[in-house]
């Protein structure tokens, strides 16, 4: 999986941060997944490398102007474009009766399969959201203002990798039979002589998650539903300093986003919906809250507009009379704790 940021401000766009949205691409698939889509994100798509032709299903966390404000004209421009197989939208009660005002009134007309999907009966029952062959989405309610939801993308699990070598010296010809043995199947070659693949496969790959979380205050929920996740991407609307303000108007502040990625033992944090008044150049800024959330949660990055993760599950270890691994919740707990040391010896 590959997580471009389109948008990272909160509430009103500034000169260097769009209003949020968070492109999701699956280069597997040639498909690209959407989350949020605040005020010119279809500019924010003209600015960056990804292919808006790829957008097949898009994500709502709440119906707030800063997430859903550009819906209507990204929509449009789609139909215009003349080139889109069709979009799912998945969102809160309210983004149908939404969109449909928005098109039946500006007379605009979609030409292409619009199919909308509500979460909060699978968010509030712990149902999958979608699943297909290769990915599952989860969601769950947050505490906000407004119903609000995060969602979380798993990548299944993959077959091993294929060791041709072995199979060549074991006489199978190459050809169609190879992604027979490859998904572990049993064959029968000519001779009669029957070869199991999983014998060929090294262990089977895990694959990749990540969560998108916003808009809310702490949440137990979103502890929950981002455990062991490869990225947590959080909202960071507030610091540290300004948690009363943040409980008030139900935003988090950087020390709950990493609070949430150390108690939920993700491996990567990043921070976005990000207050405008932490610019460059006032008393606080985007720098200040990147280091109260590394304080807790070492690995942290602060999200810009047009930044780009790669997300890739680490590959299977080989069997041996090794440590077990260990795990991504015991690995921060530790480092958290190293941090607070070497913090107090430096003090």
């Amino acid at each position: 999986m590959q997580v471009t940021f389109l948008g990272t401000s909160s509430g009103v766009p500034t000169r260097a941060r769009n209003v949020s949205a968070v492109a999701l691409r699956l280069p597997q698939r040639s498909e690209l997944w959407l989350f949020d889509c605040g005020e010119a994100t279809q500019h924010q798509f003209l600015r960056s490398e990804l292919r808006v032709s790829q957008l097949s299903r898009i994500f709502i966390t709440h119906m707030h102007g800063d997430h859903v404000f550009g819906l209507p004209g990204l929509l449009a421009s789609l139909g215009l474009a003349g080139n889109c197989s069709g979009v799912d939208l998945y969102g809160p009660d309210p983004l149908r009766d939404y969109l449909e005002g928005v098109l039946r009134t500006s007379s605009t007309r979609i030409g292409y399969p619009l199919r909308t999907h509500r979460v909060r009966e699978a968010a509030q029952s712990g149902a999958v959201l979608l699943d297909d062959d290769d990915l599952c989405v989860r969601c769950t309610p947050l505490t906000h203002r407004v119903p609000a939801y995060a969602y979380r993308v798993d990548q299944k699990s993959r077959p091993g990798r294929f060791d041709v070598e072995k199979a060549r010296a074991l006489g199978i010809p190459p050809g169609p039979i190879y992604a027979e043995l490859k998904a572990g199947r049993s064959i029968q070659l000519e001779s009669g002589e029957r070869i199991d693949g999983a014998s060929l496969c090294g262990p089977e790959r895990p694959g990749c998650s990540v969560v998108y979380c916003t808009d809310t205050v702490f949440s137990e929920a979103a502890v929950e539903l981002a455990r062991g996740a490869d990225l947590l991407i959080h909202e960071s609307t507030f610091s540290h300093g300004e948690a009363d303000l943040a409980f008030a108007r139900q935003h988090s502040t950087s020390t709950m986003a990493a609070q949430t990625a150390l108690a939920a033992g993700v491996k990567r944090l990043a921070l976005t919906h990000l207050s405008p008044r932490y610019m460059p150049g006032n008393p606080m800024t985007p720098d200040d809250l990147l280091a109260e959330a590394r304080a807790i949660f070492p690995e942290t990055v602060i999200a810009r507009d047009f930044l780009t993760l790669d997300i890739a599950a680490p590959e299977p270890a080989a069997d041996s009379n090794d440590q077990p691994l260990e795990t991504g919740a015991a690995k921060q707990a530790r480092t958290h704790k190293s941090s607070r040391s070497t913090a107090a010896l430096q003090g």
